[in-house]
């Protein structure tokens, strides 16, 4: 797993501080400066807290989220594993809804070229929390082909979600049931291909010499 920045209280509180600010100012000095105000420090402690800047903020967000829903997940019904997962982004989604244009934003940044490790960063953290979230323990091969699918998935879901006008996110979640559907058919159709070829007698070794 990719380690997470840096983790203080008082980093988490100013983030969710200048959340409301970012939605005018962006990822900016001047909204971190508001959002270390509110949460009622000094203002001066907005330099030492994110002396990296715009990028420090959005990375701290994203792990922010990240706890607060795996925190959240420990609270869902136990089902089967992909409904678990589907569980897990509904409610990550629905508690993100109030900063969907911090989202939007902090999604400019990542998207620049010279924040593209910290973009992949990011989206590698988080799918790797649904999963944990969602009780999958996989330690083979299949570890990555499970992040690398989700993270697809997530990743489309999150930018259909950022045009979402619909009551409850629910466009977004019919969307979100259409690629988990597409991502099962894949599955099955891999499970009856890796059954039949097992099915199959492989061909002995021809001897040395033996050309029939």
């Amino acid at each position: 797993m990719i380690a997470p920045p840096e983790r203080m209280p008082e980093r988490d509180a100013a983030i969710l501080g200048m959340l409301p600010h970012v939605a005018f100012d962006g990822w900016s000095k001047r909204a971190l400066r508001a959002g270390v105000l509110d949460a009622g420090m000094p203002a001066d402690e907005a330099e030492i807290l994110f002396p990296l800047g715009a990028v420090d903020m959005i990375e701290t967000f994203c792990d922010l989220a990240d706890r607060r829903m795996e925190e959240a997940a420990a609270g869902l019904p136990q089902t089967r594993l992909t409904a678990r997962v589907r569980a897990i982004i509904a409610l990550r989604l629905q508690q993100n809804r109030p900063y969907k244009e911090a989202i939007r934003r902090g999604l400019a940044v990542l998207a620049l070229p010279q924040n593209a490790m910290a973009a992949a960063g990011c989206t590698a953290r988080t799918v790797d929390a649904i999963w944990h979230a969602a009780g999958d323990r996989s330690a083979d091969f299949s570890w990555y082909t499970k992040r690398a699918i989700l993270a697809a998935v997530y990743s489309a879901t999150v930018l259909y979600w950022l045009r979402d006008t619909s009551e409850d996110n629910a466009e977004t979640l019919a969307f979100l049931d259409r690629r988990l559907a597409g991502v099962g058919r894949i599955g099955r159709m891999r499970g009856r291909v890796d059954a039949l070829l097992a099915r199959i007698p492989r061909p002995s070794r021809l001897r040395m010499g033996d050309t029939g």
